[in-house]
């Protein structure tokens, strides 16, 4: 006959069962409340964070975090979370509405903006602050300033920014050329200046420095710059002489980088040449002018890679601005787009190009050699217009880019 205590085994062992299963619950819950372990950071990462590659965005596989990534993750989180509701709309991947797309390798978009704009928050606040679907604030000084620390290319905003309120036509062709532009083109609320008159006078009343101080009187220096024939040897290379040592109709496109307000275009466009000015406005409204005379404005500062394919242009030009007061590496980076961007054969008119001393020798003309054009003017002078005891010194030279391959 069985024995009756047989059957008690069976609960007993359920009992411990049940008593190792509690206790497994029990740890988890107090390890995964009270303590940060690598493994949940490890799953935050996983779930959340993507890297954009040439194919779609896929999730990060990352190893286990150290101390100091765990900082950093958080610190990125911390500053996406204070970035403006607008930027974050922009910035975003958007989903392509058709799917995969195989030009983009990726089923979606993700909308080009400099990354230094997120390390000016306030900034940023404030330029990506407005009313969608209404008015922009008033607040070109504030783009302009975070297009020159870099904040480049600047987002993208949903609102209309302001314009004059008694808007002029222009005047045409070829009259606009050569014509000061009415005073109603221009919102004139970011400069010093209110009105063209006070542009066109002020190298004869204001103090101190300003960009291209007497750019805007096209009755002046405007209107023989570059038009005659260079004394020879000097500094001052005039565009027919420039023209004349490639075949005529080759020059054809081309770019003016900081090109005030554009009568270097204007020289070429009366030579059926069509040039691109870049300008920035610095206390003037360098761009709307370009545009008043019937030229082709471009807003970027000398930071940004040119936006355009290799070997494409005919000429490229450049007065003042490419000088010493650019950092060295940044304008060897900036000679080699310049040479990119040129087809084989086209020219860089480096156009009193200045510096100090023995600049010239010990670093420039080895930077400006080594990227690898071909001579065809080189003209060195002294820079007068500060008093000779500063020793700055002027370089004008015209250069090719080989029609073969110069490595």
């Amino acid at each position: 006959m069985d024995s009756p205590h047989k059957s008690k085994p069976l609960p007993f062992n359920m009992f411990f069962l049940f008593l190792l299963l509690c206790s497994n619950l029990l740890t988890f819950f107090v390890s995964t409340t009270f303590y940060s372990s690598s493994c949940t950071l490890k799953s935050e990462i996983d779930t959340s964070t993507t890297i954009s590659t040439n194919s779609a965005s896929v999730p990060v596989i990352s190893q286990p975090a150290h101390k100091d990534e765990t900082i950093r993750v958080s610190d990125e989180s911390q500053a996406t979370a204070d970035l403006p509701s607008e930027f974050l709309a922009f910035t975003s991947p958007q989903k392509l509405p058709f799917g995969f797309n195989t030009n983009f390798d990726s089923d979606q978009i993700t909308p080009p903006v400099g990354r230094p704009c997120t390390h000016f928050p306030d900034e940023l606040s404030r330029y990506m602050t407005y009313k969608v679907n209404g008015s922009c604030p008033d607040d070109e000084p504030l783009a302009q300033k975070l297009l020159l620390k870099g904040c480049e290319p600047l987002p993208r905003r949903r609102c209309r920014p302001a314009a004059p309120k008694e808007y002029v036509e222009p005047y045409p062709l070829p009259q606009s050329l050569w014509t000061t532009p009415s005073d109603s083109s221009v919102v004139w609320t970011a400069y010093t200046c209110k009105d063209y008159s006070c542009l066109i006078n002020r190298i004869r009343t204001q103090k101190g420095f300003d960009d291209c101080k007497d750019c805007f009187d096209l009755g002046g220096r405007e209107k023989s710059r570059w038009a005659g024939t260079s004394i020879s040897g000097g500094l001052d290379f005039s565009i027919d002489e420039v023209l004349a040592v490639k075949k005529p109709g080759t020059v054809r496109i081309g770019l003016d980088i900081g090109g005030g307000v554009a009568t270097f275009a204007v020289r070429m466009r009366e030579r059926n040449i069509t040039i691109i000015t870049t300008s920035m406005n610095l206390n003037g409204p360098f761009n709307t002018f370009i545009a008043s005379r019937g030229l082709i404005p471009l807003y970027i500062s000398i930071s940004q890679r040119l936006p355009f394919f290799d070997n494409t242009l005919d000429i490229i030009h450049s007065m003042h601005v490419l000088s010493n007061w650019i950092p060295t590496t940044l304008l060897h980076f900036l000679f080699f787009d310049i040479y990119r961007v040129l087809r084989p054969g086209g020219l860089f008119w480096l156009d009193h190009f200045f510096c100090v001393g023995d600049q010239l020798e010990q670093v420039y003309a080895p930077l400006i050699e080594s990227i690898g054009f071909d001579k065809v003017k080189w003209v060195v002078g002294p820079k007068l217009d500060r008093g000779p005891e500063l020793r700055e010194m002027y370089l004008s030279a015209l250069l090719e880019k080989p029609l073969k391959n110069s490595w």
